[in-house]
């Protein structure tokens, strides 16, 4: 794979290793990808949500295949790769969740498009598994495993030449089958560096003027210059990634994190669950891996998991101890107990880099000279009253917080940054027996699931519902037209933790391990929110969602009685607004949990909102309004509260030079992935190097519009940072999401 995503960094750090270049004006064409980006329909997986999408999206999606389809005819349908897809195995004809080889029932579906006679024929090496799920929904006939398969069309001739005729029959159908006529399988973000940064063959330089020729066997010499050195502030995934990319790409990294690493946080973690210690810098929230790692370590995206620039993500979470089933698997999850030992060998790899990490680092403040950040500020994260600080200077500034760093959006608005409220979901995390869930979803099949080690997945589910403002009844002040209410971070087999970073707070969040074995299933049940929601509670200015936040955050520890005890109330109690004086049913939240009346908690606007999505979702769901499920309070951190402004070309803050945002704290982990581009050029922008194999492009549109071409010895001097992901067409980025 020879594509790459980030970008190049800002012009002031290119004049401070290059001088001006009076030829950089010239424009070159970016050449056109050698082989089409594939086009893979969505595999419904197993849930019910009613409609999958809305008919205009439907449309969009079948017009945007025919064009494809029509636009590819295929010239040659013996060579390349033929892309078979909802290919639907009966559950009593494959051997399970677990198995990502070719069942026998998988070969007679493959027969069945093929129109070829005997399955048993087929050779198995001629295919490959790209992706496995699971559709349950009730308007099947019966539930099914459903695959999208890789037919390689030379090794099935050459292992089994009388299939010769029916692939000359065989003619693409939309979103069944699809050619692809120069398939190149993508290697892990480690690999297609390495493999870039390989020293181009037959390379044509300039020196003093005059044009030399470099054979094969001779070197491409690039000047000497210092490293950029950048800083990377928190190791969550954009974070880690970041660090990565730089770091294998020649910078000076250091990457500095609040939090401790996974070993010290792990204890610093039980020690909050079964002392009730709360480590203000170390916790749910905090420290190696992000929030993420003690949560559900799903793997799911919206930006097309079979493609290469999904797969190099997936494959290089392997290449760090991620099972290999995450390649394949439709809803592919890790679990904590499996991203633990998987930061740990991340980190070694970063380590083995050069790249050092500052644990237990707080950043304090950024150095800032003429509107440039040229540093930052750290203490001991252990140190509230930053007696020991010091200052670090750097080239950049890679921030890549999460939304719960709220001291840091203070600092950034001490600076007068531009910081733009955003918005967000709030609500309530329900809990339902897994059984029910499985009962619900799969009926006489939820026998199979056996805690996770059954043939068929743990179920889940996906909910969804929008509110007009009339459904929010009469009392409804909040100005809004209507607002979305849906099921957020669903967790089956898991449990219900606490995301508090202060003890007068009380918030939230569900994790699960890679089994899934909990006797518990638990989502988010949330609902929008924006600035008219927040200004009726008063909260005003660039941080009025975190004020918002903060707002119910207290109001929820209040009605615990302290201690980090949960107020709850069970579903039926809600829906009457009434608190029963009998127990509540038992909950997987450890730190204890009080029966509370959780209308007292929100604005009625957004109650009664809640209401009637749960009374929608039960009759999608029958049975999913019971009395033994529990909402526990309060859900308020799905998402950052605030953007951070940024160039749409460089990513770099539109405030301060030299700083660039990224990830969920800085308000764009919604699916936008910042790139790198790597292809054909004619001249490099700054050696003025010509015909290099592998040069980087800063590309800002789908018209690939060309900033400046680098080769990658002068690339490596000029870095900056894109591990958040977008989808565009014709080219293929990595990221995370």
């Amino acid at each position: 794979m020879s594509l790459l995503p980030s970008n190049l960094v800002p012009h002031h750090f290119q004049t401070l290793h290059h001088p001006p270049n009076p030829n950089r004006g010239l424009l070159y064409p970016i050449p056109r990808l050698p082989y089409p980006r594939s086009q893979t329909s969505r595999i419904l997986c197993a849930k019910r949500t009613g409609k999958q999408r809305y008919p205009s999206e439907k449309k969009k999606l079948k017009q945007k295949q025919k064009k494809t389809l029509t636009l590819t005819p295929v010239d040659n349908k013996f060579e390349g790769v033929w892309r078979l897809s909802k290919l639907g195995v009966p559950v009593h004809s494959d051997p399970g969740k677990d198995f990502l080889g070719l069942s026998p029932g998988l070969l007679q579906e493959i027969a069945k498009v093929l129109e070829f006679p005997v399955a048993s024929m087929l050779p198995q090496d001629a295919f490959s598994i790209v992706r496995k799920s699971f559709d349950a929904r009730k308007m099947l006939k019966e539930p099914k495993f459903v695959y999208t398969v890789d037919m390689d069309v030379s090794k099935l001739l050459s292992l089994e030449p009388r299939t010769w005729d029916f692939i000359s029959r065989l003619e693409p159908k939309l979103g069944l089958i699809e050619h692809m006529p120069n398939e190149r399988a993508s290697g892990d973000l480690i690999s297609i560096i390495h493999d870039s940064k390989k020293n181009p063959k037959d390379i044509v330089t300039r020196e003093n003027g005059r044009n030399i020729y470099s054979g094969s066997e001779q070197s491409y010499k690039c000047p000497t210059i210092k490293k950029t050195k950048i800083a990377v502030v928190g190791s969550g995934p954009s974070g880690l990634f970041a660090s990565l990319v730089l770091a294998e790409l020649g910078a000076d990294v250091t990457l500095i994190e609040r939090g401790q690493a996974v070993e010290q946080r792990g204890r610093d973690i039980g020690a909050l669950v079964v002392r009730r210690i709360l480590q203000l810098e170390s916790n749910f929230c905090f420290g190696e891996g992000g929030a993420g790692t003690w949560s559900d370590g799903k793997l799911v995206t919206r930006i097309g998991r079979n493609s290469g620039s999904v797969q190099a993500v997936m494959k290089t979470l392997v290449h760090f101890g991620a099972p290999k089933n995450i390649l394949i698997d439709g809803k592919p999850h890790l679990g904590t107990d499996r991203l633990i030992p998987l930061l740990r060998n991340f980190r070694q790899h970063l380590q083995g880099l050069g790249v050092t990490i500052k644990f237990g680092t707080r950043v304090d403040d950024l150095l800032v000279e003429d509107g440039h950040v040229v540093g930052v500020r750290v203490s001991d994260s252990r140190d509230k009253l930053q007696f020991n600080s010091q200052k670090l200077g750097y080239d950049g500034v890679v921030l890549a917080v999460g939304h719960s760093a709220r001291d840091i959006y203070q600092m950034l608005l001490s600076h007068n940054m531009v910081l733009i409220p955003k918005d967000f979901a709030v609500g309530l995390r329900i809990e339902h027996p897994q059984e029910l869930i499985n009962r619900i979803q799969y009926s006489a099949l939820a026998t199979e699931v056996y805690k996770g080690r059954g043939k068929v997945p743990v179920a889940d589910y996906k909910v969804v519902n929008y509110v007009n403002r009339e459904d929010e009844g009469p009392s409804s002040n909040s100005g809004a037209t209507g607002r979305n209410c849906y099921s957020f971070c669903m967790c089956p087999g898991g449990q219900v933790v606490l995301t508090s970073t202060n003890p007068s707070e009380l918030c939230v969040n569900g994790m699960s391990f890679s089994r899934r074995a909990s006797k518990w299933a638990n989502a988010a049940l949330v609902a929008t929110v924006s600035t008219k929601d927040f200004e009726t509670l008063g909260c005003r200015g660039p941080l009025a969602g975190v004020e918002f936040q903060m707002e119910f955050e207290r109001k929820a520890a209040i009605m615990g009685g302290g201690n980090f005890v949960v107020p709850v109330q069970t579903v039926t109690d809600f829906m009457e607004n009434r608190l029963s004086v009998t127990s509540v049913p038992p909950s997987s939240y450890r730190l204890g949990v009080k029966a509370a009346n959780l209308h007292e908690l929100f604005p009625i606007h957004i109650t009664e909102a809640l209401q009637h999505s749960i009374s929608t979702f039960d009759k999608e769901l029958p049975g999913f309004m019971t009395s033994e499920a529990l909402l526990h309070g309060v859900e308020t951190r799905t998402s950052s509260p605030i953007q951070i402004p940024r160039n749409t070309d460089t990513y770099e803050s539109t405030s301060l030079k030299g700083l660039y945002p990224v990830g969920e704290g800085a308000g764009y982990a919604g699916g936008i992935f910042h790139r790198i581009f790597f292809g054909q050029g004619s001249e490099c922008w700054s050696c003025e190097v010509l015909e290099a194999n592998l040069v980087v492009s800063s590309v800002t549109d789908a018209s690939h519009k060309r900033k400046a071409w680098k080769c990658l010895n002068c690339f490596n001097l000029n870095l900056t940072v894109g591990l958040e992901m977008k989808k565009n067409q014709g080219i293929m980025y990595f990221g995370v999401h």
